[in-house]
């Protein structure tokens, strides 16, 4: 049986919907069992393998020169038996790719083009696809190009992005495929279902496999009179989606509109989405680590027990890293992607934002193995989110504040370093180091962090006795 990575979630945002004109690309990584460590790398070109093996099939796939390769950026397995699951990343040439978002099918699709038990999956496509692309829409031909040839063995959702462009593909039964750019004002939340709807073959801003309308058609898969809507067709619509899927894209669409006129269970809430405001980094942040707050179904609130337990949340136990892909367009390329990282369960976590354009990574994000050691921020986060879990309602301002301290500071550094960047001969070294001084910022508060919750929680620890209790 293959791995599955079954329980991420994506946030897209298209430039004009952003409060400072990037573009964005975002996703939790989250597992469908305890601790898988992650950690956060640099590829060279000259490490890119050139025949490339998966662990978890048995495909193998000649991949260009290496001298076609480019540097970038990822975020793999740290212990790596299992394959590499690169995940996400940011190349030399800014394009962005996340992948992957684990989607839903249906009998009908899988009948008609059954899964490839000996094809690609999640745990390789970073790999095969972000060196080799120079745009977004280049990264969504090259993997749609690997996908017919060689085919899948899971359903997914792959995001790519580049300064002016946001694209999301999805896979449908073992070849098929397509992809839908996502307009420059505009958003999408997609939690694990198939999440596009409907679809304009004919239209300059959609993607799909060779003869996809045809095999439709031929095989009476549409379900609709006059329209594609490729979640009808491709998807889901039970009573899982209701309880795992929905509530998600529900939550978050409500986050941007409070007049949102659906439920948590609704099984149509639109794919493409226009929040009321512009979208920042924190909103995106605070949207991934979220859990039903201002909810009876926050599983930290103060609900039912029947009501807290309701929903899967976005923010979960099982998050093992997440990453907001930002392509900025009010600075030079050379500093323009930035790789937001944060590993381990969101609720006792920060976003760091480091430099993409890069060729080393901090220690204490890159060096993180199977063994536990607080030196490093995987295993500090976690046990962070482990201690503050026992008593979430005490430890929450203290990690709002450790949030705040981190961010404001690497914000800050970030300003200085973007203006004296563009001043050096070597920016690569420059950058590297800078973000060797974030990653320091983050380590040390969030030591800092738990040290405060080990203060705190020890006074109200039950093993205690007092003569005047």
């Amino acid at each position: 049986m293959k791995e599955s990575r079954s329980d991420c979630t994506t946030i897209l945002v298209g430039k004009n919907a952003t409060i400072d004109g990037s573009t964005i690309v975002s996703r939790n990584e989250d597992s469908s069992f305890g601790a898988c460590p992650k950690k956060f790398i640099v590829v060279e070109p000259k490490n890119q393998p050139r025949t490339y093996q998966a662990k978890l099939s048995k495909v193998k796939i000649t991949l260009p020169p290496k001298r076609e390769a480019l540097r970038y950026t990822c975020t793999p397995d740290a212990i790596g038996d299992k394959g590499i699951w690169g995940e996400s990343g940011i190349n030399s040439e800014n394009v962005a790719m996340s992948a992957t978002e684990t989607i839903t099918s249906n009998p009908r699709i899988l009948g008609v083009d059954p899964l490839v038990e000996d094809g690609i999956g999640e745990e390789d496509m970073l790999t095969l696809v972000l060196p080799y692309v120079h745009s977004a829409k280049e990264g969504v031909l090259r993997l749609g190009s690997i996908l017919e040839e060689y085919g899948t063995y899971e359903m997914n959702g792959i995001a790519f992005s580049d300064k002016d462009e946001v694209w999301y593909l999805e896979t449908y039964g073992g070849h098929q495929w397509a992809a839908v750019r996502i307009p420059d004002d505009a958003y999408v939340v997609a939690p694990n279902r198939t999440n596009i709807d409907e679809f304009d073959f004919d239209s300059d801003d959609t993607l799909s496999a060779p003869g996809l309308k045809e095999l439709i058609e031929k095989h009476h898969l549409n379900p609709d009179h006059d329209k594609y809507n490729f979640r009808h067709i491709f998807g889901s619509s039970t009573i899982k989606d209701t309880r795992y899927n929905n509530p998600r894209a529900w939550y978050v669409q409500k986050y941007f509109d409070a007049e949102l006129p659906y439920g948590p269970e609704e099984q149509e809430l639109p794919f493409i989405c226009h929040a009321k405001r512009k979208i920042s980094v924190e909103d995106v942040k605070w949207l991934l680590s979220s859990h039903y707050q201002n909810t009876d179904f926050d599983p930290y609130g103060s609900g039912t027990e029947s009501q807290k337990k309701r929903y899967r949340p976005i923010g979960i136990n099982r998050n093992q890293e997440g990453h907001i892909l930002q392509i900025r367009n009010d600075v030079p390329k050379e500093i323009a992607g930035i790789h937001w990282v944060f590993v381990g369960p969101n609720t006792f976590n920060a976003a760091v934002p480091f430099y993409a354009n890069v060729n080393d990574t901090p220690a204490c994000y890159r060096d993180v193995s199977g063994e536990f050691d607080l030196k490093t921020v995987f295993w500090l986060t976690r046990t962070l989110a482990v201690l503050g879990d026992t008593d979430y309602d005490r430890y929450s301002e203290l990690e709002a504040s450790f949030e705040e301290k981190v961010v404001s500071a690497c914000r800050n550094l970030q300003l200085k370093a973007d203006q004296v960047a563009v001043t050096k001969k070597n920016p690569v070294k420059y950058l590297t180091e800078i973000n060797n001084q974030m990653a320091e910022i983050d380590l040390n508060e969030a030591t800092k962090l738990l040290g405060d919750m080990v203060d705190v929680g020890g006074n109200h620890m039950k093993l205690k006795f007092d003569l005047h209790d």
